[in-house]
C-alpha cells in the first residue's frame, strides 16, 4: 500500500468517512474533491459550521475530521472538544492560516492528531489524512481486542463455579456498565484489587487510566497530598508542585483500597470530591475540577465505624452507591480444588516449569484448611510448594515438608480431648486452630519475629497476621528473642 493511500476499511461492510469543516464553503469543497479522489471509496462530507458538523458526527460513525480553527459561533477548539466527546476515536487535525506554535501546541494538548497551516500542499495533506485514518483503524482494533481479552480475563480470573461466584460475576458485569461509585467489602486476601481493575477494565472507562492506593501504606500527614496533589512550599520538603492521584485518574478510575483506614481530614476532602467533582491541592488557593470514578474496598465493618463516629456517614453513602461483597473462601470450598489448579499452571508458567499435578489427596487437605488469609495465602501455598517441589506431583509428604510438620495433618477428629463425640464445626475449629497455630508459630521462627516479613511471606496483610497474633495469644517479640539466643 502506497504510504499517501487510504488504508484497508476497519472491516468488510465498513465505510470510511471524513468531515471537512470550514466556513469558506468553496474552500471546504475544494478539499473534500482533493481528499475523495485521492482515498478512493472513501465518503468524505462538508460541512460549513461546527454545528453541522457534530450533526453529521453525531449521525454515525466518523474516522478523520479537518476543521478550520477560525469560524464563527463556535472556534475549531470548540469544535475538537465537543467531537471528541461525542467519537473519543476521531482523529482530528487543526487547519489554519494563522498558525503558530502555541496554537498547534493547544491543539494537540486538546486532544488533536495534528495541526496543518493555510496554503497546504496536497501531498502534505495527504500524507496527515493517511496517517490519520490508520490512527483511527487502531485504535478501533484496538478496542475489538480490549473487549475480547477482557471477556477471556473475567472468566478466567474470578475462579470459580460455585454459586458464589456466579453470583459475584453477574454483579461485577453489571456494576462495570455504570459510572457510579462502588464500594467492595470482603476479607483480606479475597481479591478485592483484582475485582476493582475488573470492573475499570470491563466497563466505559477501560481506556483510561487507573490508579490504586492502599490507603494505610501512606503515613496520614501525606495521604492528603498523594490524592489531592500539592504546590511549591505548601509544606516544609514541598520544592516543587506535586501532580495527586485524583488529577493523575482523570476521565479514569481510581481504587482507594481500606477506605475505612483514612483520617477523618481527609474524608472531609474526598467528600467535597465526589459532592463537587473538584479538588484542592495542599496550599493552593483554587480548586480544580477531575472526573474520576471511585471504587473503594475496605475489610472493615463501616457500620461500626459510623456507630463509633470514626467514619462520616455522608461520606459512607457517597461510596456505597453500589456494593459488591467477596465471598470468603470458606465460603466456597467447592473452588478451592479449581483455584488450586490455577495457581499451580500459573506458577508453573511463571517459573518455566512443565505442568505438575497435586494428588486428590492433597486437594482433600486444602478443602479441609481455614485459609484465613483467602484466596492469596492459597496462591502463596502453592508457589511454596512449587518452590520445593522436585517432580511432578505433589503429595502429602511434600505438604509436610513446605509446612515443617513432622507426621501428617489430620483432617477431622472423632472425639475430644475426653473422649466424647464432637461435632463437625468443633472439630473442624479444632483442625483449624491447630493447623494455624503451628503455621504461624513457624512463620514467625523463619522471619525472626518480623511481622510485615512474615505478612509477605504468607500472603496476608500485615493486619491480617496481627490479628491472628492477637487470637491465639501469641507475641511476635517472643520469637525475635528467641532468635537472638
Amino acid at each position: 500500500m502506497n504510504s499517501l493511500t487510504a488504508p484497508p476499511p476497519h472491516g468488510p461492510a465498513d465505510q470510511i468517512n471524513i468531515v471537512i469543516v470550514d466556513d469558506e464553503q468553496d474552500f471546504a469543497r475544494g478539499l473534500v474533491r482533493l481528499v475523495a479522489g485521492h482515498f478512493g471509496g472513501t465518503r468524505v462530507e462538508a460541512a460549513h459550521s461546527g454545528k453541522e458538523a457534530l450533526g453529521l458526527l453525531a449521525s454515525g460513525p466518523f474516522h478523520l475530521m479537518i476543521t478550520d480553527l477560525r469560524m464563527p459561533e463556535m472556534s475549531g477548539m470548540q469544535l475538537l472538544a465537543e467531537a471528541l466527546a461525542l467519537q473519543p476515536d476521531l482523529s482530528v487535525v487543526v487547519l489554519s492560516a494563522y498558525g503558530t506554535i502555541e496554537t498547534a501546541v493547544e491543539a494537540l494538548h486538546a486532544g488533536a492528531y495534528d495541526f496543518l497551516t493555510k496554503p497546504i500542499e496536497p501531498e502534505q495533506l495527504f500524507r496527515v489524512v493517511a496517517k490519520g485514518l490508520e490512527r483511527s483503524r487502531l485504535l478501533a482494533e484496538n478496542n475489538r481486542l480490549r473487549q475480547i481479552v477482557s471477556r477471556q480475563e473475567t472468566q478466567e480470573e474470578l475462579i470459580g463455579e460455585g454459586p458464589a461466584m456466579r453470583k459475584l460475576r453477574q454483579t461485577v458485569a453489571a456494576v462495570a456498565q455504570s459510572e457510579y461509585a462502588v464500594l467492595i467489602r470482603g476479607e483480606s486476601g479475597t481479591g478485592k484489587e483484582l475485582v476493582a481493575r475488573l470492573i475499570h477494565r470491563t466497563g466505559p472507562r477501560a481506556a483510561r487510566p487507573f490508579l490504586a492506593v492502599n490507603c494505610p501504606s501512606i503515613p496520614e500527614n501525606l495521604l492528603e497530598s498523594e490524592l489531592f496533589g500539592h504546590v511549591r512550599g505548601a509544606f516544609t520538603g514541598a520544592d516543587r508542585d506535586h501532580k495527586g492521584l485524583f488529577s493523575a485518574a482523570h476521565t479514569g478510575t481510581i481504587h482507594l483500597d481500606e477506605i475505612g483506614d483514612i483520617s477523618p481530614a481527609v474524608q472531609i476532602k474526598l467528600l467535597r470530591c465526589l459532592q463537587n467533582g473538584e479538588i484542592r491541592p495542599v496550599g493552593a488557593n483554587g480548586n480544580q475540577t477531575v472526573d474520576v470514578r471511585v471504587v473503594s474496598s475496605t475489610n472493615q465493618d463501616l457500620e461500626a465505624s459510623l456507630h463509633a463516629k470514626t467514619f462520616r456517614e455522608d461520606l459512607y453513602y457517597r461510596l456505597n452507591v453500589l456494593t459488591v461483597t467477596l465471598p470468603p473462601l470458606r465460603e466456597r470450598v467447592e473452588d478451592i480444588p479449581l483455584l488450586a489448579q490455577h495457581f499451580l499452571r500459573r506458577t508453573c508458567r511463571e517459573m518455566g516449569l512443565p505442568d505438575k499435578e497435586l494428588t486428590p489427596e492433597v486437594l482433600q487437605w486444602m478443602s479441609a484448611c481455614p485459609w484465613p488469609g483467602n484466596v492469596r495465602e492459597l496462591q502463596s501455598f502453592i508457589r511454596r510448594m512449587t518452590v520445593f517441589c522436585t517432580g511432578e506431583r505433589m503429595d502429602l509428604a511434600l505438604v509436610e515438608t513446605v509446612l515443617g510438620k513432622t507426621d501428617r495433618p489430620q483432617q477431622s477428629h472423632q472425639s475430644g480431648s475426653k473422649g466424647r463425640p464432637m461435632a463437625y464445626k468443633e472439630a473442624k475449629a479444632e483442625v483449624v486452630n491447630a493447623f494455624t497455630l503451628e503455621y504461624v508459630r513457624d512463620l514467625l521462627t523463619r522471619t525472626r519475629g518480623n511481622v510485615s516479613e512474615a505478612a509477605r511471606i504468607s500472603g496476608l496483610s500485615r493486619v491480617a497476621v496481627q490479628k491472628i497474633l492477637a487470637r491465639l495469644g501469641e507475641q511476635a517479640a517472643a520469637f525475635r528473642t528467641k532468635s537472638n539466643r
